[in-house]
């Protein structure tokens, strides 16, 4: 697997009509605390209220006649299913999608908004996606990969392109990784922009597949558990994971607790619902857990704003500040 600059502004080119250049904005209360300037890429305002627009788009766009005429097929934890349900209708295909009996009814409602079929079959996303495959061959749709696939990996690496050209200097990027998709294509993206950046990739200790894989230098098994960040869980694919040995800086593990604190802190200093998977960047700043950051400009990914309203509200009534 391959990813350059190149297809990223390829990608830039085709969906630009069909997303929201999404806002950096500077936090002036996480940069007081941490003596650094702290900036948020907001994937939360785009399309379908996640960065996946992007790469479905960016997919799907290039699907020939004969392809989309067939209709596409994928499997999500819910926001991937939006966006390719949102693709989907704007380049002239039918969509499936399968996903986890588990996934949050706020996403279940969101995919329902742009139409298609819907399937939930499994308790994870490894089963979804095994699922799907098997429903692409009895039926010759053509499948969608929420982040094994350099097409969509190279939409979602849009987000970086936009942030360094807006401020180039970033020294540190915070990315939630679960398959390792977006993670790659942002830093693919970042560093051609300023090789000397680094881009660290952030997950949920409930799971930890990436962050033990990258840190052993192959794919291990791990033990999976609940996990509020619902968006980065599950399994991942070799061929992201040895493209991330060339370009990423490192890896962090965040406690649920400090991804259910940090959507609180995130509703209450800036007024915005995000998701946990979006949370983990925040929680590795409060707890601390990104070295050799003072002075330095930090920049985290918010990747969605997804929540089911239920969950949210059980997370702001649990933590004080």
């Amino acid at each position: 697997m391959k990813l350059f600059i190149s297809d990223i502004i390829q990608a830039k080119n085709r969906i630009k009509n069909h997303i929201v250049e999404t806002p950096l904005v500077f936090s002036d209360s996480l940069s007081e605390q941490l003596s650094s300037k702290v900036y948020f890429k907001l994937e939360n305002l785009q399309k379908t209220g996640s960065f996946k627009a992007r790469g479905a788009l960016s997919k799907i766009s290039t699907l020939i006649n004969q392809e989309k005429s067939k209709g596409v097929i994928t499997a999500s934890s819910g926001n991937h299913a939006q966006a390719v349900f949102y693709a989907a209708s704007l380049f002239d295909t039918s969509a499936l999608v399968v996903v986890p009996e588990n996934t949050a009814q706020a996403k279940i409602s969101g995919i329902q908004r742009f139409g298609g079929e819907i399937v939930q079959y499994g308790a994870s996303y490894d089963e979804a996606e095994e699922y799907a495959e098997q429903l692409a061959k009895e039926t010759g749709r053509k499948f969608i990969h929420a982040f094994n696939d350099v097409v969509t990996m190279a939409g979602q690496g849009t987000i970086g392109s936009e942030a360094m050209l807006e401020k180039p200097d970033f020294d540190v990027i915070l990315v939630p990784v679960g398959g390792g998709g977006l993670l790659n294509g942002i830093a693919t993206a970042a560093k051609a922009i300023n090789p000397d950046v680094q881009v660290i990739g952030v997950q949920s200790e409930a799971s930890p597949a990436w962050h033990e894989s990258f840190m052993a230098g192959k794919m291990v098994d791990v033990t999976y558990q609940a996990s509020i960040a619902d968006g980065i869980y599950g399994g991942i694919h070799e061929a992201p994971l040895q493209l991330a040995f060339s370009r990423i800086a490192g890896s962090i593990l965040v406690s649920e607790e400090s991804i259910s604190q940090a959507m609180k802190w995130m509703a209450t200093n800036h007024r915005y619902m995000i998701e946990g998977s979006s949370a983990v960047t925040i929680a590795a700043l409060l707890q601390n857990q990104v070295p050799d950051i003072a002075d330095k400009n930090v920049l985290c990914i918010i990747t969605g704003g997804n929540v089911d309203a239920s969950l949210f509200l059980k997370v702001m009534n649990a933590h004080q500040f």
